[in-house]
């Protein structure tokens, strides 16, 4: 855990790793809690919106629970030595309580939780169902017929539970937790045993899955702590509308706040909404949360949001470097200043700015996290670049954030991975620059620079500049091949409500960005469009936006 300091350095300085031998995500969260604090609420479960009754479920609760479907488990003859991975449970479900139940109730068992988005089609469930070997998944009736769909096509999936009520060709979740015993001793894990696998949500390509060890969370905890300017504090309440199938609300909300017993609200929205977001946040007096990107502008994007006054003590965001637009409006409407963090599912939560320790700048992630050893380097020879030169954006081993490799990929593993005169490091595949306080600069993804007349440029900050624009509510920025320059800035705008598509509009936009970037930086092509693609973390997805160029150059 952080010690809060007078600066980020003392904190650096104060802080060291203590991960033990042997450790239980389940039994930490659950379990320790349990015995300390039966009573303390783990869990707010409220209906789907936001809106409807409360359940509350205490830690004893959750542990009882928990220990009834670890016995579901080793009964069909799953578990794990705490040593090597276990078998697969995947866990197809939205956020609700029996979704922490299963997560929790795997790791006590020593199998490997594999959680899936309710989003996904039938081809996406497919892969990571039969890539994994999954043999027992947890869902609903809603996805209940996809699973029926592809299961002659999964040989290694040998029972499915659902949790509202028994089903054709499942089990009734309820009633198996009900006829086992709520007595469970938990496998003694070995705190580098593997316990979660989580695909990647990769936009090209089919997904890898990226094997995290017990300790995963423990690597978490500084970052976490950080994002929310040292969490725990006296009366905390966390919520995310990212979905705990995704290591932005598995391992950034749930798990985290479980460990520290900070209670977690659950929400489950069929379309998020900035309106029914800020009603839940006032109606639970959260004081905590991770929103994503996507949903900030969405919640800036109402027209109303500058008199919300929400209060709340902490926001963390990531995926997307958020601009100056973003960090004035949140400490309008949300009272605070919004902490940026960075990671990727392979090594998550090591960037992060901390408001209380220093305000945050417009286009700087932050500061590496203290435990994590965050560079830019040179991507060939791995030596570490100077103050400002731009480079790849890498993390050196080991570190217990960082995840074991990519599940029966050992090449994709390697591949990851470049060496050189102060050790292994697993690039991110991102650009960047550190400055020389030594925070971290985000300059884009490989693919996502843009080289158009010798200059090379950066979506990000393009993007923050068209959000700015009164009648663009979100944006995305791409190269579009050009003979003469070779690529130009092209991109797409959502528009705001009252606001129509025309040229003398899109002219206005380009102007808006020529006049506060440089001249080579404004869109030479602009494309007004209904929705932008993203993916369910919230990140745009530039390459859709590239495909979609080529599919209109070649009409």
């Amino acid at each position: 855990m952080l010690s809060r300091k007078e600066s980020y350095a003392a904190t650096v300085s104060a802080f060291q790793w203590d991960i033990p031998d042997y450790y239980n995500i389940g039994t930490d969260v659950c379990d320790r809690w349990a015995a300390a604090d039966p009573d303390r609420i783990a869990l707010i479960e409220v209906g789907e919106d936001g809106y409807g009754p409360a359940r509350e479920t205490s830690f004893a609760e959750l542990r009882a629970a928990s220990n009834r479907f670890a016995n579901v488990l080793t009964g069909l003859g799953l578990g794990g030595d705490g040593v090597t991975a276990g078998e697969r449970v995947a866990i197809l479900l939205p956020q609700r309580r029996e979704t922490v139940i299963a997560h929790i109730a795997a790791f006590k068992a020593g199998c490997v939780s594999l959680p899936l988005f309710t989003l996904f089609g039938p081809e996406a469930l497919l892969h990571r169902l039969r890539d994994s070997g999954a043999r027992v998944l947890v869902t609903d009736h809603a996805s209940l017929p996809m699973i029926a769909g592809i299961r002659d096509q999964l040989p290694d999936l040998e029972a499915v539970f659902t949790v509202d009520g028994p089903a054709e060709g499942a089990q009734d979740f309820d009633a198996a937790l009900a006829a086992a015993s709520d007595a469970f001793t938990p496998v003694d894990s070995r705190s580098s045993a593997p316990a979660l696998l989580i695909y990647t949500s990769g936009t090209t390509g089919n997904p890898k899955g990226a094997l995290h060890a017990q300790r995963v969370l423990l690597g978490h905890l500084p970052g976490v702590e950080m994002s929310h300017d040292f969490l725990p504090q006296p009366g905390d309440c966390i919520w995310t509308p990212a979905d705990w199938a995704w290591i932005g609300g598995l391992l950034d909300v749930l798990l985290p706040a479980l460990h520290h017993g900070v209670p977690v609200l659950a929400c489950r929205f069929r379309k998020f909404s900035a309106r029914a977001a800020a009603d839940l946040i006032r109606r639970f007096a959260v004081r905590n949360a991770f929103l994503p990107p996507t949903a900030l502008k969405m919640m800036k994007a109402d027209p109303d949001s500058a008199g919300w006054a929400l209060n709340m003590r902490s926001v963390a965001s990531g995926g997307e470097p958020l601009g100056a637009q973003l960090l004035d409006w949140g400490r309008q409407a949300l009272g605070v200043t919004i902490n940026e963090f960075y990671g990727q599912t392979e090594c998550n939560m090591v960037v992060s700015s901390c408001g209380v320790l220093e305000a945050p700048e417009n286009g700087v992630m932050g500061w590496p996290v203290p435990g994590h050893r965050v560079d830019v380097i040179d991507e060939l020879t791995a030596e570490r670049l100077p103050d400002g030169a731009e480079g790849a954006i890498a993390i050196l081993s080991p570190d217990p954030v960082m995840f074991l490799g990519y599940w029966q990929q050992p090449v994709a593993t390697a591949e990851k991975f470049v060496t050189g005169p102060e050790g292994r490091w697993l690039v991110t595949g991102d650009r960047g620059l550190r400055r020389p306080d030594g925070r971290l600069v985000f300059k884009g993804r490989n693919d996502d620079i843009i080289s158009t007349g010798g200059y090379r440029v950066g979506p990000a900050e393009i993007e923050d500049c068209l959000i700015s624009h009164p009648a663009v509510a979100m944006a995305g920025v791409v190269g579009q091949p050009d003979p003469l320059r070779g690529e130009i800035v092209a991109a797409f705008v959502k528009l705001r409500a009252g606001h129509d598509d025309c040229a003398r509009l899109r002219d206005e936009i380009a102007g808006h960005v020529r006049t506060r970037l440089a001249a080579y930086e404004y869109p030479r092509a602009i494309y007004v469009v209904e929705e932008l693609p993203v993916t369910t973390t919230g990140k745009i997805i530039r390459s859709e936006l590239r495909k979609r160029l080529i599919a209109e150059a070649l009409q």
